[in-house]
């Protein structure tokens, strides 16, 4: 391999392990290279740091397994899910919800979803995802699929909020935000990626079982009438999005997920 190919892999590998760091509290290099040009390109790794983190809850939970009930293995499974991540997506829906429900114009919405403290707006709709989540793996645990869905909802969640990169405008933030650099661009090529990753989890569904194909369809209808819904509704309320509102994507659209999954395997009886 020439040393041109060496070069482009280990710059592709960085990307990777900048993402990693944007989006988890896993360990990288400490002199990864950073500026926002690689920032931006990175966005195309997010839905395989999904995969990654979304395999290391999925390790968590069959260790807990062996120990504990399930209500009490699912617990510990969120609390590592969270730790994992340093709660990075369920602070943006906290903020997001704050500074959409307190904020009366477009410039109080941002300057309470900058704020570092949790309002009620905040509290009831962090308490009430979470509480919904956990119910939701509960079920998916008993039909024996739920460490299936979680890769596949942490990887697809995770493109779902990126994609809104690339036809959203961003909303650029003061320097008195607490929010860490995020993309603020994404290529045709990044999408794609971004996209196709996200769907290799899906190879590890059973293909055969009935309905596999109208489940997916049904998800990737439901997440595109998600996505339209959703794009419309930022612009109309602050002109774009923030890294917030990324956040808050990942975690609705993954609770999405989850609730399209359970309803097929309810109304089919099989998975």
């Amino acid at each position: 391999m020439s040393k041109r190919y060496l070069v482009k892999i280990r710059y592709q590998w960085q990307l990777f392990c900048l993402a990693l760091m944007f989006f988890s509290q896993l360990p990288v290099s400490k002199s990864l290279p950073y500026s926002e040009k690689r920032m931006n390109r990175a966005n195309r790794y997010f839905s395989l740091v999904g995969i990654v983190i979304g395999l290391l809850v999925c390790l968590s939970y069959s260790l807990f397994d062996h120990f504990f009930s399930t209500h009490l293995v699912i617990i510990l499974t969120m609390i590592t899910s969270v730790y994992i991540t340093g709660a990075f997506h369920e602070d943006g829906l906290a903020d997001m919800a704050d500074g959409m429900g307190g904020g009366y114009s477009a410039e109080k919405r941002l300057t309470i979803m900058k704020d570092s403290r949790i309002g009620t707006y905040g509290t009831v709709t962090l308490v009430l995802s979470l509480l919904l989540k956990f119910q939701l793996l509960v079920e998916l645990e008993q039909h024996s699929i739920l460490m299936i869905s979680v890769v596949f909802a942490y990887a697809m969640s995770r493109a779902f909020a990126a994609s809104l990169i690339f036809d959203t405008p961003y909303v650029a933030e003061d320097d008195s935000s607490k929010s860490k650099p995020i993309a603020c661009q994404q290529s045709g090529i990044d999408l794609m990626i971004l996209l196709a990753v996200a769907f290799l989890p899906a190879l590890l569904f059973p293909w055969f079982f009935v309905g596999f194909w109208s489940l997916l369809l049904s998800i990737i209808v439901i997440l595109l009438l998600l996505r339209l819904a959703f794009r419309y509704w930022l612009i109309s309320k602050i002109a774009g999005y923030t890294g917030d509102c990324l956040g808050a994507a990942q975690q609705v659209s993954e609770l999405i997920i989850y609730l399209v999954l359970i309803h097929h395997i309810s109304n089919t009886g099989v998975f």
